[in-house]
């Protein structure tokens, strides 16, 4: 084969064969094939797309371009479970589903990402914890999850190499955004977790990776179907970015919520809480540890309630090097509210804008070679439709100091409108689609 025919074949809006597809991988991962021909088929893959047959064939072939987790030695007699969202602002869903979803039965293989642009990365969360290893060895990995249940890591060095290769040309050549290439890029990491099934969390509203609607739902329907017909068991849930999904904002804020919500301390966000079921539903369902969604519900709720999903997080915790002292999280140097400066209702949220505020706190990167100040962030984030004096704190700001803080609130409280009528209420989940 000739690769410049394949691409030829693409730019002319033709099919391409699983072999002509797995001949571009393979010359992608040896480096048989030159940038300049990778942004040649990446473009051509933009204009042109594929259809659910080549998607999924690339899908494979990158999976297939590294390692690859086999659980057959391991006889776990159990599903292979795990939850991928399109990230958000505080969506600290990840920390709390895990071990929930193995403390109802499944194991949980969980490979997390790093903050992309407004949005925050597990990762960068639980790097927080003092000793946390994101990076064991595939092998170490495989039986912490045989014996805890969970884990939840970082991509290894040779876990689908293609897409790294692929995914930094996308990135310079303007072919980001196609929803054959997001498609391939996500699952081709997901499915080298060798499970057997996937729930895939697709935000839609201002706080989104995808700008619109229509496009968050093809992207879900996309990810339902080729998953699904790769062999995984697949469900995308398009749930709802408008505001702030947890009532915290950062790093180490959001891991003291997620204790917090593991403990049962205090009441538990209703919408963070909403998410994490309807999602960890999806996975019991699909892994057929649960009959439906009610029994499902049931089942997660009950492992919240006897301490079971906490004890399972603390677990996980120290097998993956990391300190159980919670209350020793880091804390910033400045903590103080910021005021609503009006009365009335929160009438809707920058959700995009708060991920920024987070961002220019020091919680995040702006390259890749940033360092994070894990202490900075937001909590005690008041929800939309909540009633508000001009005195009453919209959130804390956590700042390193006083400058940082002063522009932190300002961003905050540019980004929160406030209004004299109660809004309506959105749905949390707005569509459930199946592969």
């Amino acid at each position: 084969m000739l690769i410049q025919e394949i691409i030829r074949k693409k730019r002319d809006k033709q099919t391409l064969s699983p072999e002509e597809i797995q001949f571009y991988i393979k010359g992608v991962t040896d480096g048989s094939i030159s940038e300049g021909q990778i942004a040649a088929m990446c473009m051509a893959i933009y204009f042109n797309d594929l259809n659910l047959d080549e998607r999924t064939a690339l899908t494979l072939a990158m999976r297939d371009s590294g390692d690859s987790l086999n659980w057959d030695k391991y006889n776990l007699n159990a599903p292979t479970l795990d939850k991928h969202s399109t990230g958000g602002v505080g969506d600290v869903v990840s920390l709390m589903l895990a071990p929930m979803l193995a403390s109802c039965g499944g194991f949980v293989p969980m490979i997390a990402g790093r903050g992309l642009g407004h949005t925050g990365g597990t990762l960068d969360k639980l790097e927080s914890i003092k000793g946390f290893d994101i990076f064991p060895s595939p092998q170490k990995m495989q039986e912490m999850v045989k014996q805890i249940g969970c884990v939840i890591v970082g991509q290894t060095g040779n876990l689908a190499p293609a897409d790294r290769k692929i995914y930094a040309t996308r990135d310079v050549t303007a072919t980001v955004e196609n929803l054959s290439l997001i498609t391939a890029s996500i699952l081709s990491k997901k499915l080298a977790e060798g499970l057997t099934s996937l729930v895939m969390d697709v935000k839609v509203g201002n706080g989104a990776f995808m700008p619109t609607y229509e496009l968050s739902r093809e992207l879900a329907q996309s990810i339902a179907q080729v998953a699904t017909n790769a062999g995984c068991q697949t469900t995308a849930l398009l749930t709802d970015m408008n505001e702030v999904l947890a009532s915290s904002a950062g790093n180490a804020v959001e891991v003291r919520e997620a204790v917090r919500y593991l403990r049962g301390e205090g009441s538990r966000n209703p919408r963070l809480h909403e998410i994490t079921l309807a999602l960890g539903a999806e996975a019991l369902v699909n892994g057929k540890l649960a009959a439906n969604r009610e029994e499902a519900r049931a089942k997660l709720q009950a492992v919240l309630d006897n301490g079971k999903a906490y004890e399972l997080f603390e677990k996980m915790v120290v097998a993956q090097g990391g300190s159980t002292a919670f209350d020793q999280l880091p804390k910033a140097a400045v903590v103080k509210p910021v005021l609503a400066q009006a009365a009335g209702y929160i009438q809707n949220m920058n959700t995009r804008d708060i991920g920024v505020a987070v961002i220019n706190l020091g919680g995040g990167r702006r390259v890749a070679s940033d360092a994070i100040d894990h202490s900075v962030g937001f909590d005690e984030i008041l929800p939309i439709g909540a009633r508000v004096e001009a005195d009453t704190p919209l959130a804390m700001v956590h700042a390193k100091d006083e400058a940082s803080w002063q522009a932190a609130a300002q961003a905050y409280r540019n980004a929160v409108g406030i209004g004299q009528t109660q809004p309506e209420s959105r749905p949390m989940v707005y569509e459930t689609l199946a592969g």
